[in-house]
């Protein structure tokens, strides 16, 4: 046998130093089996799989996005910590829908055209969620979404979960909050996007069946700059309190409106969930309002923050662990009680944990584990975050997820139902429940038991 030769005359300099490396890399695969070493092969690190945050990060509910962005990046970061989904590291994507439908769905579409392994999408609200749930549906992505809206509350939508009630439990839960203050003479004020205008008629309903007057119903456009006619409206209809949403400058500039034309007096305000937001919260508070005056007069249904419960002090470390990791949050403490990001927190946890136990990132093998996990089997042990999930089913045990939230039981249309509260605002932007709980609230009626 002849040796390979080691000079070679013919070619470019390039060509021959490509020859050179080739009979180099043969020599050593000859000599790697006469001497018995093991072949060396490539192997392909894990995947990462995505978690997208499709909400509102511009236009009037803009203040959605990033609250929905700090639960995904909380929740994340112990995953990770804890090696991972099936192996595969998480990360989030942020999707900017503006707060519209007809751009969410392009901008949907654009996610799932350039992001490969997208295993969970959460946000999704009542701005959007009527048109890009059956888009998530199609792609078989679980999604984990805000929304309110009465389409979600008879029809069942496979992959769609929801762990807020229908807007309409929350109407129904501000009327109690007004009747547990002894109010008679309600004003609305709603903005007009869609998300805001679902509150409406169940408000109404729910007013009517408690005995109570409706004085003043106004609808506030959110792309106007002066909110003059309508806080004159309702100063005249000299109501008792207003229940209303309108985020960003629409609900702030009413606000400051009627605290104008009403002498310099506050009237009483009855907040959607929605309205428990740090910007909301810093930019009345450092208007003619002030402080002290805006405290004294808001309080806000929420549903309950176990704040007590074994979940909250990990939770409350890592969502203070992102200050300045997302725009648009003034205070990360402000986001503690915020149902779109402890609810989200909770979502993503739950998900993880169900990817887990069914072996497999694809929505359709893992979402039926959700329900099991959440509303907890025979024998089931109880776990509070993702790493006691992950030890305990790799040790054979079955789990019972208790959240931040508590646990989620629900419907036949994957909604939770939980107990609401009061809270209202501390003067360094977190929130406390007042007056006990307002009980589970339905579509109708608030009642002390599920």
């Amino acid at each position: 046998m002849k040796g390979l030769p080691l000079h070679y005359s013919g070619g470019t300099p390039m060509a021959r130093l490509r020859r050179m490396a080739t009979w180099l890399s043969a020599a050593m695969a000859l000599l790697t089996m006469a001497i018995g070493l093991p072949a060396v092969q490539a192997q392909a690190a894990p995947s990462k799989l995505t978690i997208a945050v499709v909400a509102p990060f511009t236009g009037v509910d803009a203040v959605l996005g990033p609250k929905y962005q700090v639960a995904c990046l909380a929740a994340t970061q112990v995953i990770n910590q804890s090696g991972g989904i099936l192996g595969h590291q998480i990360g989030c994507k942020t999707v900017d829908t503006r707060g519209d439908p007809a751009d969410a769905v392009p901008a949907v579409r654009q996610m799932y055209a350039t992001t490969s392994n997208i295993s969970l999408v959460i946000g999704c609200t009542s701005d959007e969620a009527s048109t890009v749930v059956p888009v998530f549906g199609a792609h078989k992505t679980v999604s984990f979404c805000m929304t309110g809206e009465s389409e979600f509350d008879h029809v069942h939508f496979p992959y769609f979960f929801r762990l807020v009630p229908p807007d309409a439990a929350d109407s129904v839960a501000m009327v109690k909050i007004a009747k547990n203050k002894g109010y008679k003479n309600i004003a609305l004020a709603f903005a007009n996007d869609a998300g805001s205008q679902t509150f409406v008629q169940p408000a109404l309903d729910a007013l009517k069946l408690n005995g109570m007057n409706v004085v003043s119903n106004q609808t506030l456009d959110i792309n106007a700059t002066t909110f003059q006619t309508e806080a004159q409206a309702i100063v005249s209809a000299h109501p008792d309190a207003i229940m209303m949403e309108a985020l960003g400058a629409a609900g702030v500039g009413l606000l400051n409106s009627i605290y104008a034309l009403n002498g310099n007096k506050m009237i009483p305000i009855i907040g959607t969930s929605a309205m428990i937001d740090p910007t909301f919260f810093s930019a009345v508070t450092t208007g003619p309002i002030g402080m002290q005056n805006f405290i004294s007069n808001f309080d806000a249904d929420n549903q309950t923050v176990n704040a007590s419960g074994p979940a909250y002090p990990l939770y409350k470390k890592l969502v203070l662990a992102q200050a300045g990791k997302v725009k648009g949050v003034p205070s990360f403490s402000g986001l503690l009680g915020a149902n779109g990001t402890l609810h989200l927190y909770d979502g993503i946890n739950l998900a993880a944990l169900a990817m887990v136990m069914s072996g497999s990132t694809s929505g359709s093998a893992y979402k039926a584990d959700i329900l099991k996990i959440a509303q907890g089997t025979k024998g089931a042990v109880i776990v509070s975050s993702y790493a006691a999930g992950l030890k305990a089913l790799k040790a054979g045990k079955k789990i019972h997820y208790e959240g931040v939230g508590g646990f989620y039981l629900f419907d036949a249309y994957q909604t939770a139902f939980g107990p609401f509260e009061d809270d209202q605002f501390k003067a360094d932007g977190t929130t406390v429940a007042v007056g006990g709980s307002l009980g589970y609230c339905s579509l109708t009626i608030c009642r002390a038991k599920p």
